[in-house]
């Protein structure tokens, strides 16, 4: 194996750049191996730092069992994560940043394993798109039958992602369950990439801000729905609309006629 390869299952733990290059079709190259190489040297960072926040990581995670605000890192932009099963909690976030009620938050798990504790049973190309996306900048709307608050909830459906950022995975881990998700800034304000700008924006409103530095994109993840056979790119983020439908369009040829 090169080094670069060994290098890309170091930072992620799983096959990552080499899974796409010797386990996926040659199509899915392009769109999706490019933006892996370009976030290999942001990742292999983060992972070696994600050591050196231990204690605040604890204590973001403190925050959240306390059912907490907390503002943190991402590999998009800085978040607020709230424990998605504590109602208070949830509401808060709504609160802090002034967002409508009917604009369900997204979720944040650890691990593409964790799906199911949001999602009871994904649809096959969601797992496809998560298996080469994630960790990344893919948030997937997929519908769910699991029992949570209506909040996060729209149609049936339910929003979620894996990070690739160290710290924000190893946060959520130490707190041992999903959390919300959504940017840490004011609704229709700019997206913040630092904890000095989630202080501007919401002042004293979170109960602790996770400082790690400039977070590692300035856009935020590609929203992508995947339901009942259709799939629809709601906002186009870290990865590119066409990506997804040229990945669907070949998904579908690909895939036996029943």
């Amino acid at each position: 194996m090169s080094p670069f390869l060994l290098s890309q299952r170091i930072v992620h733990g799983v096959l990552r750049i080499d899974k796409i290059l010797t386990h996926a079709p040659s199509r899915h190259l392009i769109p999706f191996a490019t933006l892996e190489i370009k976030m290999l040297c942001c990742t292999w960072i983060r992972m070696l730092a994600a050591n050196s926040y231990d204690r605040q990581i604890g204590d973001a995670a403190r925050v959240l069992s306390e059912g907490g605000v907390v503002a943190f890192p991402t590999d998009t932009v800085y978040g607020l994560g709230a424990d998605i099963h504590n109602a208070v909690a949830v509401d808060r976030v709504y609160e802090i940043k002034g967002r409508p009620k009917g604009n369900p938050l997204p979720i944040l798990i650890s691990d593409i394993s964790r799906i199911t504790d949001v999602v009871s049973e994904p649809e096959p190309f969601a797992l496809h798109l998560a298996e080469l996306c994630w960790p990344g900048g893919l948030t997937l709307v997929v519908p769910t039958s699991m029992p949570l608050p209506t909040a996060l909830l729209h149609d049936g459906c339910v929003g979620v992602r894996v990070p690739d950022d160290p710290i924000c995975r190893r946060r959520i881990e130490r707190f041992g369950g999903p959390i919300t998700g959504t940017s840490a800034n004011r609704t229709g304000s700019p997206a913040a990439i630092n904890a000095q700008q989630v202080k501007e924006q919401l002042g004293t409103s979170v109960d602790y801000i996770l400082d790690a530095g400039q977070a590692q994109q300035a856009k935020p993840s590609t929203v992508v729905r995947v339901a009942r056979g259709e799939v629809t790119v709601l906002r186009e983020g870290v990865v590119s609309a066409a990506a997804i439908m040229k990945t669907w369009d070949e998904y579908r040829a690909a895939s036996p006629v029943s």
